[in-house]
């Protein structure tokens, strides 16, 4: 097969997104946070290697014993790993939050950041949740937040092929024009929880097989092969 131009690979990205945009045009965030940034922001930084799912039941015990980014900041560490103990990375993230709370409160008024370099100086957070928060709680578009599903349907579908988020992240940048980057995130994560599934794809079933060189004579054995993908 030859090689894909810059420019075809563009059109095909474009494809996609007007598929799932038609698919899925009124994806919202899965994680319940009430419209406060700064519970999107805990949220956020709890979801890492575990299921919003898993986020949402523990959220709602860890508010009624913190409901405030005060509260948090003086939590004893113990109680809030207790709370946080059934999603996994529990003694980290417990950390995170409380310090997260207490840089909140001393550092930005109280006040969650609006910006990309701002919230990158809260502990425990990096790129995908930054452009998460700004994305959901402010409205402002950065760019495109990588998480799992993000990172292996970009690969799945040929749009990268680089080993981690961010270069991830920037590949797609090059593809996509801006005005298409505030939904990708949710879009994907849907489209990976129902139809791209990481270890049994419903190919037969997917929105965009034709678009989707995984789904390809070879492709899609190659693809089977590499639990990765």
């Amino acid at each position: 097969m030859p090689r894909e131009t810059i420019g075809a690979k563009r059109i095909r990205a474009l494809a996609v997104a007007e598929r799932m945009g038609a698919h899925y045009p009124q994806a919202e965030c899965a994680l319940n946070y009430h419209g406060d940034p700064f519970k999107l922001l805990i949220a956020v930084l709890l979801s890492a290697q575990t299921t919003d799912k898993g986020v949402n039941k523990v959220t709602p015990l860890l508010w009624e014993a913190y409901p405030t980014a005060s509260a948090l900041a003086q939590a004893d560490p113990a109680r809030v790993e207790e709370i946080l103990r059934p999603i996994g990375y529990y003694r980290t993230k417990a950390a995170n939050c409380i310090r997260c709370a207490a840089m909140v409160l001393a550092d930005f008024g109280g006040e969650v950041p609006a910006s990309m370099e701002g919230l990158q100086k809260l502990p425990g957070v990096g790129r995908k949740t930054a452009n998460i928060v700004l994305n959901e709680a402010f409205g402002i578009v950065e760019g495109i937040a990588v998480d799992t599903h993000v990172f292996r349907i970009a690969h799945v579908l040929g749009f990268s092929k680089a080993k981690d988020p961010a270069r991830t992240e920037a590949d797609l940048l090059k593809l996509y024009p801006h005005e298409y980057w505030e939904p990708i995130n949710r879009q994907w994560v849907l489209f990976g929880r129902e139809t791209c599934i990481a270890r049994r794809p419903r190919c037969a079933e997917c929105i965009i097989a034709d678009l989707c060189p995984s789904t390809w004579q070879g492709g899609l054995d190659q693809r089977l092969s590499n639990p990765q993908l």
